[in-house]
């Protein structure tokens, strides 16, 4: 899909699979804004260098024949030069010689549905196309809006992006995205989804392709072979046509958008009593995602369960057509597994779309582990992780320490009760365990606080996640690599970090609602999103902390975005106490309030005019009143040389 999904199946079989729901099947598979006018010369499908024969065969055997010599090919050209000969020798067909190579692509008509605000998207989708129109509904409201697009001309010329597949055995798929070809477009009456729209295409002189030396009898049997109907939203318009092509690729972008971003399978089979309002929340979820709102990490995870979800349905179905007769015991419970799994992911993506409920629930899997609580005779007892334990190390101990020593810490933390204290040296460790803290419990590095490493899992979503009552780490280096969540998770308790280093790589510090966190002297870089994100009714203090290079987004552009030192989401407003803390150099702002009201609006426009150089001036009445409001204290901070500046207080 165009939501961050790779190939996807042929168009026929995606229709036949799941009939309007699919925004014209393998189109879904290609980007909008995919530059048509690159021609590609990969390795993966080039076919010059194969020896020619007379005529190519035509026919399904000449097509099978010549999808499986540009699977073949790559092998051949890696080869040295007498396998490649004996490669050649085995080709049963082969491209004339003197085919010409097909022209570039034209260049498309860009549309600029995602490039639009927020409230135009909202405006276009919920006011002029939807209305006031069912779930029910939604599949011919669009057919119709297309329809009346449609009308403004019969005939003209796009590009036919299709899904590689169509064409190739075995390709590279990053440098295949799509197999386009320049076609004139002839309109069919109107049909009754728009997702099931077809158009007459026929091959436009000369061949134009983005792959230079596709063979052109393979178009044309393809072509015949489909006889020349194709999915109407796997058709680009392209540019140079009179202004009608333009309104018309606009109506196509329009469909398109609904379809991979705001349409859901299941919306037509629950009761919805206002269908906008719930696309206006859609529209919302994909603009947080752009603009930074959600970090890219969190949002490509959305993404991927999205996806996951649709390939699940087609999974369910496909396996349920090849049920010819009653299903056996086991074809029902496998069935059965198959509907539960996305009953699951569908619970999931609600949650994410609900606005009330998309705090950090769905980001992050809920601790389900039990707290242990203190151990049966009341003693505590002091863990040591290293490989070798000295008498050195405990010197400063009490005698009547109880310890136990592992070279592991996943097992020192296993082995923990609330009040038991975990002493880490020197070294690089791992622990699973990080994000199953729910005891009370102390751990802490001995040394160099930058010599005590602890990396996360690359293969696991969570690095640190707590919901214990009091938990504190002291004197450690936390160092994330691979897990997209928060690098430290506070789900409920108060967790405390001192003296601490934390490197992130997806999320900052976040702290979910009627949590706390207190964070002194230590540092925060590298963040994706804000490098401490407040949830609505949580508690923080900030003390003597460095906060700085956070919202280094990888997958949208960072210049859209405001989060940057710390963010702050209100309704109800979290408790903040900041003091002494330095935040700076972050590519959004280095204090952000986002509030789901008006209520600030003005003096929050007011307060970014004037760029408040630090949360410290208290002489600034707009200011002072947004703090008053929102309990928030900021004192002595330095807060500087941040990309959109230094506060924001604005509204979501």
């Amino acid at each position: 899909m165009a939501s961050g999904s790779g190939a996807s199946a042929p168009a026929d079989s995606v229709d036949t699979i799941s009939p309007g729901r699919r925004g014209g099947g393998a189109a879904s598979a290609v980007p909008a804004d995919t530059a048509a006018e690159t021609t590609l010369k990969s390795t993966a499908v080039t076919v010059r260098s194969v020896v020619a024969s007379p005529r190519p065969v035509k026919g399904k055997a000449g097509r099978e024949a010549a999808r499986w010599r540009l699977q073949r090919l790559p092998a051949a050209q890696a080869a040295d030069p007498g396998e490649a000969a004996e490669e050649e020798e085995e080709a049963l067909l082969s491209v004339p010689e003197d085919e010409e190579e097909a022209q570039p692509l034209p260049p498309i008509c860009v549309s600029r549905v995602r490039r639009m605000w927020r409230k135009e998207k909202v405006a276009l989708y919920c006011d002029q196309v939807l209305q006031d129109c069912k779930a029910e509904d939604a599949d011919e409201v669009m057919g119709k809006y297309l329809s009346e697009k449609l009308k403004l001309k019969d005939k003209w010329l796009g590009v036919w992006k299709t899904n590689p597949d169509v064409f190739f055995v075995k390709y590279e798929e990053a440098s295949i995205p799509f197999v386009g070809i320049l076609v004139e477009v002839t309109c069919e009456p109107y049909q009754d989804s728009s997702a099931r729209f077809k158009v007459t295409v026929s091959v436009a002189e000369p061949l134009s392709s983005n792959i230079a030396n596709i063979p052109r009898y393979l178009v044309d049997e393809i072509l015949e072979e489909l006889e020349h109907s194709v999915p109407l939203l796997e058709v680009y318009p392209v540019e140079g046509q009179d202004t009608d092509i333009h309104d018309i690729a606009l109506a196509l972008e329009v469909v398109r958008f609904f379809y991979d971003f705001l349409w859901r399978d299941w919306d037509d089979e629950e009761s919805c009593e206002n269908y906008t309002a719930l696309i206006e929340e859609r529209i919302n979820l994909w603009c947080d995602m752009q603009d930074g709102t959600i970090p890219g990490p969190v949002a490509q995870r959305f993404k991927k369960t999205l996806e996951k979800y649709k390939n699940k349905r087609v999974e369910l179905i496909e396996y349920q057509s090849n049920i010819k007769e009653d299903p056996s015991a086991a074809e029902a419970v496998e069935c059965w597994k198959k509907y539960y799994e996305i009953a699951m992911l569908c619970g999931l993506l609600k949650m994410w779309e609900d606005l009330r409920l998309r705090v950090h629930g769905p980001f992050f899997p809920r601790i389900l582990r039990r707290r242990k609580g203190k151990r049966e005779f009341g003693k505590t007892i002091t863990h040591i992780v290293v490989k070798v334990m000295t008498t050195e190390m405990v010197k400063d101990l009490s005698s009547d320490t109880l310890l136990q020593q592992h070279d592991d810490l996943d097992l020192a933390l296993d082995n923990c009760y609330s009040g038991d204290t975990v002493i880490i040296f020197p070294g690089v460790y791992q622990a699973a365990n990080l994000a199953l803290l729910t005891d009370d419990i102390i751990i802490k590095g001995v040394g160099k606080r930058e010599e005590i490493m602890i990396t996360s899992e690359p293969s696991h979503d969570s690095f640190v996640v707590s919901k214990a009552d009091n938990v504190k780490l002291m004197h450690l280096s936390l160092i994330q690599q691979g897990t997209v969540d928060g690098i430290v998770v506070v789900e409920s308790g108060h967790m405390t970090l001192e003296n601490c280093i934390l490197k992130c790589e997806g999320t900052g510090v976040c702290v979910l609602t009627g949590a706390a966190l207190t964070i002194t002297d230590s540092e925060i870089t590298g963040a994706q999103g804000a490098g401490v994100e407040l949830y609505p009714g949580s508690i923080a203090v900030l003390e003597r902390n460095e906060i700085h290079h956070c919202n280094n987004l990888r997958t949208s552009d960072s210049s859209k975005s405001t989060l940057g030192g710390v963010n702050m989401k209100v309704l109800p407003a979290p408790k903040l106490k900041m003091t002494s803390n330095h935040i700076y150099s972050n590519k959004g702002y280095g204090v952000s309030i986002l509030q789901p009201t008006e209520q600030f609006f003005i003096i929050a426009e007011e307060a970014l005019n004037k760029r408040a150089a630090s949360g410290d001036k208290k002489d600034d009445k707009m200011l002072f009143k947004v703090m008053q409001n929102l309990n928030l204290e900021m004192n002595n901070n330095k807060i500087e040389a941040n990309v959109k500046g230094d506060i924001r207080i604005g509204t979501s």
